[in-house]
């Protein structure tokens, strides 16, 4: 199994609703390694760069005006198949549609406001992490539960 990382963004409305907190709590459980992790403002630039594949199609500016309303946290984390294993925890986009159970199905009833962003595709995810840690502010380190969330074979 592929040990990867994943860009991981609690979004302005889950950050507003106080909802960090559970969100990472969620993740640290299902025995995702957290490598990086921040709080941040996302500027019209930063939206620009991170969504760049967007921002000629006519949802843009709702999208940007979205993402640079309020400070969103930022995390990177690692472990096997991370990014397969977000976007399940994460659920289908829109809220409403969203097994219960999911981030989405549990927190959201919005397409847009829908709490966290992640990675697609290991291309996604290295193009998206640079895009908000500099290589420096991730963290290689082993936990001591590592060896009790996956067998060695599955890492």
């Amino acid at each position: 199994m592929a040990n990867e990382r994943s860009l991981i963004l609690f979004k302005p409305d889950a950050v507003q609703r106080r909802l960090c907190g559970e969100l990472l709590s969620r993740i640290e459980k299902r025995g995702l390694k957290i490598v990086g992790l921040k709080m941040l403002q996302v500027t019209k630039e930063l939206s620009a760069q991170h969504y760049a594949e967007h921002v000629e199609k006519p949802f843009y500016p709702l999208l940007e005006e979205f993402i640079t309303s309020g400070p969103v946290v930022a995390l990177v984390v690692e472990g096997p198949e991370a990014i397969s294993v977000m976007r399940t925890m994460m659920g289908s986009t829109n809220g409403r549609e969203s097994a219960l159970g999911t981030i989405r199905g549990d927190f959201g009833l919005s397409r847009q406001m829908n709490l966290i962003h992640g990675s697609d595709g290991p291309e996604a995810a290295a193009r998206e992490i640079p895009i908000y840690f500099k290589a420096e502010e991730l963290i290689e380190y082993e936990t001591t539960l590592a060896g009790w969330v996956c067998a060695d074979d599955e890492k």
